[in-house]
């Protein structure tokens, strides 16, 4: 699991961009998403983590690695086509 905090994701599309964005390079990879944490949790199949991040910051934001331990065990996961959440 590779976990980021990104401070800057704060509606639900945001988390749809997110989500977009790890897709393009990363098929196969689970996504869990924490908005109220904003932290973004991933299990990715192709991508390393600098991939990851590099996809989440050309989306516009600014993604903190999170160590494993402080990551969160179950987060919410990632829903698109809403700016609600």
């Amino acid at each position: 699991m590779i976990a980021f905090e990104v401070n800057d994701m704060t509606c639900g599309h945001c988390v749809s961009t997110i989500t977009k964005a790890v897709r393009v390079i990363d098929k196969g990879a689970i996504l869990n998403i924490d908005l109220s944490k904003h932290r973004v949790t991933i299990d990715p199949t192709e991508a390393d983590a600098q991939e990851l991040s590099d996809a989440i910051r050309e989306a516009g934001y600014t993604p903190t690695p999170v160590p494993a331990s402080t990551a969160p065990a179950a987060a919410t996961k990632a829903r698109g086509g809403c700016c609600c959440g």
